[in-house]
This record gives structure tokens, C-alpha cells and sequence, in this order.
């Protein structure tokens, strides 16, 4: 269950953090509307992790798409092998 907070809550900010674990975000609101994550470092970490892959997948099937293949020749001569 969405761990759900008043942004008012923030003034007593230790028991907000303390309720703040991995894949257990607090979700802060502002007039009654969400406004605000707070989620832990690990968790930032690994989702700027997982957007990054994202990235580089995106560019590898662009590059595929663009003629991108190599043969395994090409790849054998590239690496000197």
C-alpha cells in the first residue's frame, strides 16, 4: 500500500524519513494533490541505473535499425582476434 503523507508532515522530517525504505517510496501531497517523492538512495541509484541502460539500449537498436550489424569477420579483425 502507497505510503501517503501531507506535505505538512515534513515537520516532524524524522518520522517521514524513518518510513522511507527500499521499493517503499513516501508520497508527499500539497493542497491534496501529490507533489513530491521521497524514495531511498539504493533506490534513486538504481533507477537512474535502469534509465541509463534504457539509453544505451535505445541507441544500440537505432544503430541496428541504421545498417549497425557487423559480421563475425569484422568483429574477429576488430578485436585482433
Amino acid at each position: 500500500m502507497p505510503n501517503i503523507k501531507p506535505i505538512s508532515d515534513l515537520r516532524n522530517y524524522n518520522e517521514v524519513l524513518r518510513d522511507i525504505a527500499v521499493d517503499e517510496p513516501v508520497f508527499l501531497t500539497k493542497n491534496g494533490r501529490g507533489r513530491y517523492v521521497l524514495v531511498d538512495i539504493e533506490e534513486y541509484e538504481k533507477t537512474q541505473a535502469t534509465i541509463k541502460l534504457l539509453s544505451k539500449l535505445s541507441e544500440a537498436e537505432s544503430a541496428v535499425k541504421d545498417g549497425g550489424w557487423l559480421s563475425s569477420e569484422d568483429v574477429k579483425s576488430r578485436l585482433g582476434v
